[in-house]
């Protein structure tokens, strides 16, 4: 059984304790910290850039998976490069030379990873499987944390192990899950081929328990219900 990877994403964290939360989660056994970066034409919100990535950076010796949902985003990776960014996630849909952010990324000695929303064709990705370690598929329109998940692309996570595998590619591309992940989804996820899950309000939304008992019953989700 592959070990599967949570990856708390940030954007649900209380900003003015995000050390706090960031170090509370890799306490709690978290494997990356997921950082949304949003520029409010892509998607309708707004969010961090490069200086407070630096400063979750500082917060934790975890790998920092940066996932730009940010048009042009060429310009800006060598900032998210400085800022101690492990790997950079860029969307299919806002790079018109797709193999050139790739080669970007890969360039300044991170891994690349690139992600398709709910309505994006995953097997667009076909011609840049041997360049990438990691696709993410969407499973809410993103822009906010706290969304409902999309049940209809579970069957677009099988799409893309299948494509990995074909390309003989299976354990060099992580799979990568964000949008409504919690105890209920994580499985079904899984089940369909995740190796990452992003889960953000179910870390760390209020009332949750707090990163500890939420990652600790999102593996155990993930465990007894049907993981690979």
């Amino acid at each position: 059984m592959r070990p599967i990877l949570i990856a708390p994403s940030v954007l649900s964290a209380h900003f003015g304790h995000l050390d706090r939360e960031v170090r509370e989660a890799e306490r709690a056994g978290a494997d990356w910290i997921h950082v949304d970066v949003m520029d409010g034409h892509f998607v309708p919100n707004l969010t961090i850039g490069p200086a407070v990535t630096s400063a979750v950076r500082e917060a934790t010796t975890l790998p920092l998976d940066v996932h730009l949902m940010i048009e042009h985003p060429e310009r800006l990776i060598p900032d998210f490069v400085d800022a101690g960014a492990d790997r950079i996630t860029v969307h299919q849909e806002t790079c018109a030379h797709l193999h050139r952010v790739v080669g970007q990324i890969r360039e300044a000695g991170l891994k690349a990873g690139v992600a398709v929303n709910p309505g994006t064709r995953v097997d667009t990705l076909r011609e840049v499987l041997p360049y990438i370690d990691l696709i993410l598929v969407m499973t809410v329109n993103p822009g906010f944390g706290g969304q409902a998940f999309i049940s209809a692309c579970e069957g677009k996570i099988e799409q893309a192990e299948k494509m990995i595998v074909d390309a003989g590619r299976e354990g060099a591309i992580e799979l990568q899950v964000d949008g409504g992940i919690d105890v209920r989804t994580a499985p079904r996820v899984v089940r369909a081929g995740a190796t990452v899950l992003v889960a953000g309000s179910a870390v760390f939304g209020e009332g949750r328990g707090g990163p500890g008992a939420t990652i600790s019953a999102l593996r155990s989700a993930v465990t007894n219900g049907g993981g690979r």
